[in-house]
């Protein structure tokens, strides 16, 4: 009966037949779909759907049978869109759960249907549901032990980034350099950012995050103010961009990596809400309160703090009475 069922096509009712709780895909393009749904109209179902069938016992007794699809979801959906009431199918018997996440997973590859995070994700229940090793997972894809690591790196990508891959925004190329600073999930962001908005290919990418890589070891080597490396990161964190402070003998420089003028109002708008959040009659008072407390309240700067007036006496004088002077003002 088994070998009959296997090797037969039936014609199967599509509300019959539910969803593989074992597909690896989640997102389905719409556009796609609806072009698919517009060929089956016309020419029917050509490539046959799998399911398994399963056969449960009604309350009032007896036995009803349903179906569990292993592949072909997409079909499946581009039918019920088309208005398709049967579907043809090849009916499997005895699949475990296990079997049934491969099939799915190897008719979504061989169709190279299947995005870089949705087919993470299945190897990562092969390995983390099913206890397969990578070179297990590698043998059963026909592929590389690398190719299973590197596909399950992915999975450590900030959300942003994953979602961005399946959206199409970036390639799976681009995430290699991504994961170059996989120790630093701000600068993964940013460096995300850039690629998006620069259209930067996977080579400039490359490039990009090497630097960012050896400045890193760099400012290491040159042992820093670590007081500026942790400003750095603060304001990276709060700006959501790359942010460069240079210390010079007498201040210094801050630059903040932007990509779009929509970027520059969101740091602004950011800017403005921390300045309303403290205000300056608050932190005046604190300081106050602060400096009170320590008995040791100066409201002018120390010298030691103050900047050098290197003017001379007369120049002193001479600025002092022309200060006020009207003609000095101009409307």
């Amino acid at each position: 009966m088994s070998n009959l069922y296997s090797n037969s096509i039936f014609l199967i009712d599509t509300d019959k037949i539910k969803p593989n709780p074992y597909q690896p895909r989640r997102d389905f393009d719409e556009a796609r779909l609806q072009d698919l749904a517009d060929s089956i109209k016309q020419y029917g179902v050509l490539q046959p759907l799998t399911v398994s069938r399963i056969e449960k016992e009604k309350d009032g007794g007896g036995l009803v049978t349903e179906y569990e699809l292993i592949a072909g979801e997409r079909r499946l959906r581009a039918s019920i869109l088309a208005g398709v009431s049967q579907v043809p199918a090849i009916i499997r018997i005895g699949d475990t759960a296990i079997m049934k996440l491969e099939l799915a997973i190897i008719e979504n590859l061989q169709r190279e249907d299947l995005n870089a995070v949705d087919r993470a994700r299945a190897f990562f229940r092969l390995a983390n549901e099913f206890k397969f090793t990578h070179n297990e997972i590698a043998k059963k894809m026909g592929r590389s032990r690398e190719y299973v690591s590197n596909s399950l790196r992915i999975l450590t990508l900030p959300e942003e980034i994953t979602n961005g891959l399946s959206e199409g925004k970036i390639t799976e190329g681009h995430t290699r350099p991504i994961l170059m600073l996989a120790d630093h999930p701000q600068e993964q962001l940013v460096l995300f950012k850039e690629i998006v908005y620069k259209k930067i290919t996977v080579r400039e990418a490359e490039r990009l995050a090497r630097k960012i890589a050896y400045d890193r070891v760099r400012k290491k080597e040159f042992m820093p103010d670590p007081e500026i490396t942790e400003l750095e990161e603060e304001f990276q964190e709060k700006l959501g961009t790359r942010v460069h402070i240079e210390k010079k003998e007498l201040g210094g420089q801050i630059k903040i990596d932007y990509f779009s003028t929509k970027d520059l109002r969101e740091i602004l708008d950011l800017i403005n809400r921390s300045s309303v959040e403290k205000k300056p009659e608050e932190m005046f008072l604190k300081h106050i309160a602060e400096n009170d407390a320590s008995g040791s309240a100066q409201m002018e700067p120390s010298s030691a703090e103050a900047p050098l007036d290197d003017r001379s006496k007369e120049e002193v004088k001479q600025d002092d009475a022309e200060l006020y002077n009207v003609s000095n003002f101009s409307i």
